[in-house]
């Protein structure tokens, strides 16, 4: 541009001035239905909530009933949908809910086996995760309600490579299970490759788990994760390194661009765009239990895609 505007200025012209934006009328009646619509969906919540109470018990029992087919049936299938067509089904450096919506960043990689990795991690003082059953969704339940301690609560099921996570683990923070450290691991596919061309082992997405509250997507009750996952994922790093003398790790800078999003739960989510990745091939594997066996293990024919 300075060049230009030089050769303009040796010619005797003026340089053009930048354009100013044209003002829209579209971009303005379109922007002023968006915000009615959302006021307006806010207010007739608010509605159906005071009306339901001059029913009686039935009519609180009847907002509960709607509330619960709402956000377990229909906005998950309605997001099955729609992301089935608009979001795209190759990696791109992000998991997915079981709804198809984007999930937390994929913010670690991993090299070693699958005995190196719980060796590491368990040295670490990383607990790992119970897979999510009707039994342990209620303890979590009583947990987070109680405020007890639940070392093992198992975190909700993202997709990766059409699958989600072979295992998780974590770190309770003060006995308080709403607030957790906690990182999935997904075993890339036999021959699957970043973009860029290098080969790793595992995918990881860390996050920390800040409180309790509504998904923005679905209305569901879930965890609320902190907006900076390059923090959690630093952590997770950190921790492994100092309980594990053998373990390196290689960052590639600027792995993907820095974003600023959401997961999707709706929570705020920024990173530098960095991937640390974790060499645990060195780290003496101690012997894998029944505990540590996948539960999602690799189909022999799983799809790789890239």
């Amino acid at each position: 541009m300075g060049e230009v505007g030089a050769e303009a200025s040796q010619a005797g012209e003026a340089p053009e001035a930048p354009q100013a934006r044209r003002f829209s009328v579209n971009a303005l009646v379109d922007g002023f239905f968006f915000v009615f619509a959302g006021l307006a969906s806010v207010w007739l919540a608010w509605l159906v909530l005071t009306e339901s109470f001059s029913f009686g018990w039935w009519g609180i029992a009847f907002f509960v009933l709607f509330w619960v087919v709402l956000a377990y049936l229909v906005l998950p299938r309605l997001h099955r949908i729609l992301t089935a067509i608009y979001v795209p089904d190759y990696f791109i450096g992000r998991a997915r809910t079981s709804d198809g919506l984007l999930g937390d960043p994929v913010n670690l990689a991993l090299d070693g086996d699958e005995a190196s990795l719980h060796a590491a991690l368990r040295t670490a003082g990383w607990t790992r995760a119970d897979d999510v059953g009707a039994v342990s969704s209620w303890r979590i339940i009583a947990s987070t309600v109680t405020r007890r301690s639940y070392d093992e609560a198992p975190v909700s099921p993202l997709f990766l490579f059409g699958r989600q996570q072979d295992f998780a683990y974590q770190q309770e923070v003060e006995g308080n299970p709403a607030r957790r450290h906690h990182v999935r691991f997904w075993r890339t596919p036999e021959g699957w490759l970043l973009p860029g061309g290098r080969r790793v082992d595992w995918l990881a997405a860390g996050t920390f788990d800040r409180a309790v509250g509504f998904s923005l997507f679905t209305l569901q009750i879930t965890h609320k994760i902190d907006a900076d996952t390059d923090v959690e994922r630093d952590h997770i790093v950190t921790t492994v390194l100092a309980a594990n003398a053998t373990a390196r790790v290689d960052v590639l800078a600027d792995f993907s661009t820095g974003y600023h999003s959401r997961n999707g739960g709706g929570d705020s989510i920024r990173t530098d765009g960095d991937l640390p990745v974790l060499d645990l091939r060195r780290v003496p594997a101690g012997t894998i239990t029944a505990m540590d066996a996948p539960a999602h293990p690799l189909p022999a024919d799983a799809e790789v895609t890239s």
